[in-house]
């Protein structure tokens, strides 16, 4: 997990993998904050009641997921709070790492209902379908498939 450089220690890599952890959650925590409020506030519009079940469900579904994905990409800075000077930067680092992963997944999974949602209440059942599908394609290819092309195409040769 941790890439070693020749040119630094062990623990200036922790510290550059920690910050480099960083600067990708502050892009992703507004998103999926903001993604969050505008869901909680939904219910009280004026035409919230006029959803049919299953489109009700969906949107419990997406305010979970968006909720979980939000709770999972601030966890590392509470982490850190707890964890701070206690010399244990490689297990924030490790924790940190899958949080993020996992926190993206389940926002990938908040957008693609979400769309889905909300090209159902405008447009369809089948044109939400299509969204969902496009937008969860997309996600999986940017984020899921791209990276990891890329990590075996830039692998340096041994």
């Amino acid at each position: 997990m941790k890439q070693v450089r020749a040119d630094e220690t062990s623990a200036q890599t922790l510290d550059r993998n920690w910050s480099e952890l960083l600067q990708e959650l502050r892009v992703v925590q507004t998103g999926v904050q903001l993604l969050t409020g505008f869901l909680l506030t939904l219910p009280f519009q004026q035409g919230f009641a006029k959803l049919a079940a299953d489109q009700r469900h969906l949107y419990l579904t997406v305010v979970v997921l968006s909720a979980l994905a939000t709770l999972l990409l601030i966890a590392p800075v509470t982490i850190h709070r707890v964890l701070f000077r206690q010399h244990e930067r490689e297990a924030l680092v490790s924790v940190a790492h899958w949080c993020a992963l996992l926190g993206s997944l389940l926002l990938a999974s908040a957008l693609v209902g979400v769309n889905g949602l909300v090209f159902d209440v405008v447009v369809g059942r089948s044109a939400a379908t299509w969204a969902a599908a496009v937008i969860g394609g997309l996600a999986l290819s940017l984020w899921g498939v791209a990276p990891l092309v890329l990590r075996v195409v830039l692998r340096p040769r041994a």
